[in-house]
């Protein structure tokens, strides 16, 4: 039995609404975002581009073993060239060590180490989770109020949208090497269901990190004067 015109015009506002709410949490991280990111290596003079700040935000990524992923290696590139420029003084790791044998904030360590980043300068977070525990974390274990968050451009502006949310004074850095990598795509396409996720821990629920503290002076030591 075909469906009646009224029947049709519903089904297609459903539709249109659908469609709308799908992409409200992507328009959200966008616009919160607007005026507060800029991509590396885009101009010669893109550094000057990036307000200076206390600390930089490293958000982890996979790990291969002892090895960070390329995508990762990009990550901590941008913010080892964000520490000899002066643009933060210390760099706070955070990524996933949830299991034993994977510690994604110890081989981001290595790897900046490795690069002669002085160790004094790195903080780790071994339970930066996803982006909005991260973010969180960063404020409230931490004790961050202002900072730069590295990660790719095609996650960049839900990373500043979700820090600003935490009340975070954020400005943002993505690299934009990684559209040669096929996986890239498949990264791109979860940032619908990720950006819905974080609007609703971030401005809907204000969702605890998985784990909340203690309070950890790490940070506050690097930063300290002298």
């Amino acid at each position: 039995m075909p469906l009646s015109r009224k029947a049709l015009r519903r089904s297609y506002q459903a539709a249109v609404l659908l469609s709308v709410l799908a992409v409200a949490p992507l328009t959200w991280a966008w616009l919160t975002s607007s005026g507060h990111r800029a991509v590396a290596d885009s101009a010669p003079g893109w550094m000057s581009e990036v307000p200076g700040a206390p600390v930089a935000l490293v958000l982890g990524a996979a790990a291969w073993g002892t090895t960070p992923s390329p995508m990762l290696a990009r990550r901590l590139d941008i913010s080892a060239e964000l520490y000899r420029a002066g643009k933060v003084k210390a760099i706070l790791l955070s990524g996933d060590n949830s299991r034993a044998g994977y510690d994604e904030p110890t081989v981001m360590r290595d790897y900046l180490l490795a690069r002669r980043v002085p160790a004094g300068a790195l903080v780790l977070d071994y339970a930066g989770f996803d982006t909005w525990d991260s973010c969180v974390r960063a404020r409230d274990v931490f004790g961050a109020t202002r900072l730069t968050v590295v990660t790719q451009v095609f996650h960049l502006p839900r990373a500043v949208a979700l820090c600003r949310a935490a009340g975070l004074e954020t400005f943002g850095v993505g690299d934009d090497s990684a559209r040669r990598w096929v996986s890239t795509y498949s990264y791109a396409a979860r940032e619908f269901l990720a950006s819905a996720k974080g609007f609703l821990d971030s401005v809907v629920l204000d969702s605890a990190p998985v784990f909340p503290g203690p309070r950890e002076t790490t940070l506050d030591a690097v930063l300290r004067p002298g």
